[in-house]
């Protein structure tokens, strides 16, 4: 369900881009992704700080691109968000406080150099996604932003989150057979 409702604000997005403009498009945006926070928190008591990141950043942006009637800001949120991430990853590496280990850690015993270098990905994915979102959207027409954001980097992220479950599969520590008492 939680996923469902992660995907609602970008497909509202995608239809109204698609139905009437960029303008109409963000302004159900900020909408949308209201709701999603507060029915977040009514379902499950609480919200991620991503998703509240987001929220603010697609109220901030998404409303300057309304205000001054103005793409570049929304498109601009793209590349923020990610580089804000990569940026929060680093740091909470740095100082010994993995963000990833945090949120994953509770669930999965891996060894620190693991959680390392799984950080370590996310921080050149979502670099890259910043740096391949503005080249998308300052050479590409309208269009070709709007589908790559919505369909190429959520299948990015997607698929960047398979690779990542497999690396730590291929890491988790192996579970010692029981031993048959008749043996």
């Amino acid at each position: 369900m939680k996923q469902l409702l992660d995907f609602i604000p970008l497909i509202i997005f995608f239809v109204l881009y698609k139905m009437q403009d960029i303008y109409v498009a963000t302004g159900a945006l900020i909408i949308a992704t209201a709701v999603q926070v507060i029915l977040t928190y009514l379902l499950y008591r609480k919200v991620e700080k991503m998703q509240l990141i987001t929220f603010v950043m697609v109220a901030l942006f998404g409303g300057m691109t309304i205000i001054f009637h103005d793409d570049n800001f929304i498109k601009w949120k793209v590349t923020i968000v990610y580089v804000v991430f990569a940026l929060g990853l680093a740091i909470s590496h740095a100082i010994g406080k993995s963000a990833i280990k945090g949120m994953l850690g509770k669930e999965i015993s891996l060894p620190d150099p693991v959680w390392a270098k799984v950080t370590w990905a996310w921080v050149v994915f979502f670099s890259f996604c910043a740096g391949l979102n503005i080249y998308i959207a300052y050479k590409l027409p309208l269009d070709v932003w709007v589908n790559f954001k919505v369909f190429g980097l959520l299948a990015a992220t997607f698929g960047f989150t398979v690779i990542t479950g497999v690396y730590i599969y291929k890491h988790l520590p192996k579970q010692k057979s029981e031993s048959n008492p008749g043996d």
